[in-house]
């Protein structure tokens, strides 16, 4: 299979976001002449926040009568917590285009953290295609945060990247706040996986990470190589002032 690893630099962050919206219109017009459904796993933070707001302006609900809408990774908030990824999506998206509850698929927050890991871990092995006992998403929309962590596994709790299961129950090494997260075998059985990162305080780890320097074995992020071979990087010019 031919290597499609690519890093993407763009001057500021509302370049990167348009750069993005435009892959997500291309991805959808395909989506819609192939009449198929597909599974797409989406992270939260300013970025791509940022992102649904333009989507929600340049996209129709019809756009994405295929789609169906899962989490990297969920805060253990009920939804209306202004730390909800969900709830931002939905107050950015979702809401705005009216799509299908059918089509959503969110981590409930406010549910005992344990069992909702595996309750979305069962949702994801009945509804998605699975290689090698993991489930096959078309496209994962990664953050990066400045200490190496992605999806909500962190550095501190570094071996659930290698956990057997979908998804994997974490805490936030300062706040302590529980998250419910896909592992890393989720991420790297994936078709195509993205990063979206920007700000100054993420060059050094991104550095790190790409360059293979000093401590990278340490950086959750560094593991994500998803077995197609489709992996991306977009990037500010602030994240990548280092490269």
């Amino acid at each position: 299979m031919m290597e499609r690893q690519r890093n993407y630099i763009y001057p500021d962050k509302e370049s990167l976001v348009g750069a993005f919206l435009c892959e997500v219109q291309k991805f959808l017009e395909r989506v819609g002449e192939a009449g198929k459904p597909v599974n797409i796993a989406i992270s939260g933070g300013s970025t791509p926040l940022a992102l649904f707001e333009i989507l929600a302006d340049r996209t129709r609900s019809e756009d994405w009568s295929l789609v169906h809408i899962f989490w990297v990774d969920e805060r253990c908030v009920p939804p209306e917590h202004p730390e909800s990824n969900y709830g931002n999506a939905s107050r950015a998206l979702f809401e705005v285009l009216e799509i299908h509850n059918g089509q959503i698929h969110r981590v409930m927050g406010e549910n005992d953290p344990a069992k909702e890991t595996l309750r979305y871990a069962n949702l994801l092995k009945k509804r998605l295609p699975s290689d090698r006992g993991f489930p096959v998403f078309d496209w994962i929309w990664l953050g990066l945060g400045s200490d190496g962590h992605t999806a909500s596994i962190f550095p501190h709790q570094i071996e659930l990247w290698n956990a057997e299961s979908s998804c994997v129950l974490a805490s936030h090494p300062d706040s302590g706040q529980k998250r419910i997260s896909l592992s890393g075998g989720v991420i790297n059985a994936a078709k195509r996986v993205s990063f979206l990162a920007t700000g100054e305080e993420k060059s050094l780890v991104i550095k790190r990470i790409l360059m293979k320097e000093e401590n990278y074995l340490d950086y959750p992020a560094f593991y994500v190589n998803p077995g197609s071979d489709y992996l991306e990087w977009y990037l500010d010019q602030e994240a990548a002032n280092l490269l």
